[in-house]
């Protein structure tokens, strides 16, 4: 039940003892799962739950951290049932979770203090522009990487102390806990707040998930108190930083799992690389979710953005160095097709939206640019709101799901001009994965706009997959990163089939549709 010390050796279960698993719990924007893995990374089964997405205010997300961690054991629970596994078949767990939604709860009740705050919440504008009207916004992008913004947990804690009562006062006295939620998981399934008896839960977080509050120093991977005290965030109530992949702890004997560890950690858009295999430099991935998020492998040493990208930590494996990445976020994508069929009533499910937009043969120059929450990377937009554009009688319900999904595909060009122009690398191919890969359409026009290749690979939940790797390589369960590359295997490609002058056209008219939603908030 007590977590070991940094980089403590764990007993190795054999790679090649087929009765043992890997599992994965997926805590996700808009659901939690768990997966089950093999030793080749094939999945063995999975169990998945959605939560409410609760939106009190406009440009307000949040969510219940009980409802998601109530999920969380059921589909864990769920998913060994349905394998029919017995109790010692899983050899570790891994957690992959959204990354910068913000929880803060106390320590000797496990009760959330306020609702999670999720990531593409905007209501810390104010405390932004505060941080930012001496300096700029990217004033402490040197120590993070990252430039002062509402996406960032930092802001979101200093949110919640400002408005619950009694808030800040408790958390300097060490009362409280925060944690992004893959902490929030860990602190839950290891003890929570030690009932009847029990140890308390570990109140523990990886580099990965650290890099994205505005608190870590990226190259000491420590909290940085200048950056706390400027914030305005007790340091009392943050967790320690852990490696990606180390034994942290135990599950708590009651949950029927007992001594299984809990041996990896990795937001979800760093396990989405390592389950894609990116571990050399100039190895990237796209992630289709419910935003997109494009990694790039840039190797020990932190490479510093020009180009309106974020430095972030991609991995740290035990005691060997971090490696870093440049990532391009973009918050709307899946979400979009979500709004289509929950807020309009356009389509009955995603799927559908495919089968609207192959109803015609191009967007009839109509595009939607899905600013919902301002516009993230490369541009940094938060006053830029969302816009449908082009539209005259002509135009049906068609038009507007073959612009929706196409505007996925001109924000990820968008991305991938500056990280090339921030590493100098040129892509040859994109290897892609998520919930959105699944739309054929939508990969074809992913190669045409960016003329590569898009490759898909046969595992495709590879957030889920990244996050088994880093528990199997703590336990011994996966002997070295040459075996991640050894299972990575191609499914489908979609090669570039665009004239590149009707190429260039489309992405010019994207670039003059996105202006239109400039200064709107």
């Amino acid at each position: 039940m007590h977590a070991p010390s940094a980089g403590a050796d764990v007993t190795a279960t054999p790679a090649a003892d087929p009765s043992k698993y890997i599992a994965a719990i997926d805590q996700g924007t808009t659901s939690s799962r768990c997966i089950i893995f093999d030793h080749a990374g094939r999945i063995i089964t999975t169990v998945q739950k959605e939560h409410r997405q609760i939106f009190p205010h406009p440009g307000w997300v949040e969510h219940d951290p009980l409802e998601i961690w109530t999920n969380v054991r059921e589909v864990v629970g769920g998913a060994i049932a349905k394998a029919d596994l017995p109790k010692d078949a899983i050899a570790a767990f891994g957690i992959t979770n959204q990354r910068e939604t913000t929880v803060v709860w106390e320590r000797a009740t496990g009760k959330p203090l306020y609702n999670a705050i999720v990531w593409q919440d905007t209501r810390t504008e104010p405390i932004c522009e505060e941080l930012a009207a001496e300096h700029g916004a990217d004033r402490f992008r040197d120590r993070t990487g990252l430039p002062i913004s509402t996406y960032f947990a930092g802001p979101k804690i200093r949110w919640i102390l400002d408005h619950v009562e009694g808030a800040r006062e408790r958390a300097e006295n060490g009362e409280l806990c925060f944690g992004t939620m893959d902490t929030w998981v860990l602190w839950n399934a290891t003890g929570g707040p030690g009932r009847n008896g029990e140890p308390a839960g570990i109140h523990v977080t990886d580099v990965t998930n650290a890099s994205r509050t505005l608190l870590m120093d990226l190259r000491t991977l420590e909290w940085d108190p200048e950056l706390c005290e400027a914030i305005g965030i007790p340091m009392a109530m943050l967790p320690e930083i852990r490696s990606s992949s180390e034994h942290y702890g135990t599950i708590r004997p009651r949950r029927g799992l007992d001594d299984v560890p809990i041996a990896g950690i990795l937001g979800d858009q760093q396990a989405a690389t390592f389950g894609q295999a990116c571990l050399s430099p100039g190895e990237a991935k796209n992630t289709y979710g419910t935003g997109n998020f494009l990694l790039l492998n840039t190797g020990t040493e932190p490479v510093t953005s020009t180009h309106g990208l974020l430095t972030t930590v991609a991995y740290k494996i035990g005691d060997a160095p971090a490696v870093y990445a440049l990532e391009g976020s973009i918050a709307v994508t899946g979400s979009l097709v979500q709004w289509l069929r929950d807020n309009l009533g356009m389509i009955r499910d995603a799927p559908e939206v495919e089968v609207l937009a192959r109803e015609v043969p191009d967007n009839g120059d109509v595009y939607f640019v899905p600013a919902f929450s301002g516009l993230f990377a490369p541009r940094w937009r938060p006053d830029a709101r969302g816009a449908l554009v082009g539209l005259t009688r002509f135009h049906t319900k068609h038009h507007i799901a073959r612009a929706a999904l196409e505007a996925t595909a001109y924000q990820t060009r968008e991305v991938l001009e500056a990280a090339h122009a921030d590493s100098g690398v040129q892509l040859s191919a994109l290897k892609v994965d998520g919930g959105m890969v699944a739309n054929e359409l939508l990969m074809q026009f992913q190669a045409d706009i960016l003329g590569v290749p898009v490759i898909r690979p046969v595992v495709s939940e590879t957030t889920a997959l990244g996050a088994a790797y880093a528990a199997g390589l703590a336990v011994g369960y996966w002997s070295s990163e040459d075996e991640i590359r050894e299972n990575w295997v191609e499914d489908k490609i979609w090669e570039p089939s665009m004239d590149a002058d009707e190429r260039e056209h489309l992405y010019a008219q994207w670039n003059k549709a996105v202006e239109r939603t400039y200064d709107w908030a």
